[in-house]
């Protein structure tokens, strides 16, 4: 059972072709309106839905790079503190 109540103003035109439409539908201005906004409503939910799938995907995808720099020497952070201790005794030596 509907309960709720909205209102809004429309051009006089718009009015006319949704009435025009609502008797070729064979149903009452109030029924084209509420299947008019369930159809616009499910086809937003169902390209939210997908857009949120896409996000999750790039993000995956994403995710499995961040954080890594190509280099070439995969143990570049372990000797990290040598590579420096070296680079500064050059840096002091010239």
């Amino acid at each position: 059972m509907k309960s709720a109540v909205y209102s809004w103003r429309v051009s006089p035109e718009v009015k006319d072709a949704l009435e025009d439409e609502a008797q070729r539908a064979g149903e009452s201005l109030s029924q084209l309106l509420d299947r008019i906004a369930r159809e616009w409503l499910d086809a937003r939910r169902r390209r939210t839905s997908g857009a949120d799938e896409a996000q999750l995907r790039m993000r995956a995808a994403a995710a499995k790079a961040i954080g890594r720099i190509a280099g070439g020497d995969a143990r570049r952070a372990e000797r990290a503190r040598s590579i420096v201790r070296d680079r500064l005794a050059r840096r002091r030596a010239g």
